[in-house]
């Protein structure tokens, strides 16, 4: 799933650009978008100084030629990786939620994503199946795309991320209910541990109609899990 395409970058730079030369942004603008470039390049920094010390703690020369630029690389892998503890429910919802009489149940299935776990900071991946009921409120579909984004990009552990996903869609819609199944593999039990190539972990959140009513929560779970 990528959210990151050339026109999203172009305007973003444009909306840097025209910050630095309008006008109508005065200095103090110009002093923030300074100091927070600032804060980020160091931060950058000291990932980065961390991640030389762990290479050269395992034994690596990290001077040679495959790893000179690797605590660099890591460092920004990790900041993109974990991206989503700069972003909000409410950044991204902005207008994008309308007035509809509408009040049966939608659903959005399969949305991809991809974290890490903080226990052992190795990924786990799969795929989550999000559904609310409506109350005279509907929101964007890419939206809950992107709420599963921003909670997945931050170290995790998939019961709490099951229930921030639903949460977050709850307290922005007040819909009559919520319901998340996520479905994902863990690299944590794959590649070290116990080593079990083909298990995984299937975890879920039911508020509201989908917690109370048996026949809607047994309609959404036929609905998402139907392969």
């Amino acid at each position: 799933m990528e959210y990151h395409n050339g026109s999203e970058m172009n305007s973003v730079v444009a909306e840097y650009l025209d910050m630095c030369v309008n006008p109508k942004h005065n200095g103090l603008n110009k002093e923030k978008i300074s100091d927070g470039e600032t804060a980020d390049a160091g931060k950058l920094s000291h990932i980065e100084n961390a991640y030389t010390t762990i290479l050269s703690e395992l034994g690596e020369d990290v001077s040679r030629e495959g790893l000179a630029r690797t605590p660099l690389r890591a460092a920004k892998a990790m900041q993109f990786l974990t991206k989503g503890y700069k972003e909000t429910t409410q950044d991204i919802l902005n207008d994008a939620i309308f007035d509809e009489n509408h009040d049966e149940m939608v659903i959005v299935k399969d949305i991809e994503l991809f974290s890490l776990c903080e226990h052992h900071l190795v990924p786990f991946f799969g795929k989550a199946h999000v559904a609310y009921l409506p109350n005279k409120k509907v929101v964007g579909l890419s939206k809950l795309a992107r709420i599963v984004e921003i909670y997945s990009r931050r170290l995790q552990v998939q019961e709490r991320l099951t229930k921030q996903i639903a949460s977050a869609i709850s307290e922005a819609l007040e819909p009559a209910g919520v319901a998340v199944v996520i479905e994902a593999v863990h690299m944590c039990m794959v590649m070290r541990g116990v080593q079990k190539m083909n298990a995984s972990t299937t975890t879920s959140v039911m508020l509201g109609t989908f917690h109370d009513d048996p026949k809607t929560r047994k309609e959404f779970l036929a609905l998402a899990l139907r392969k």
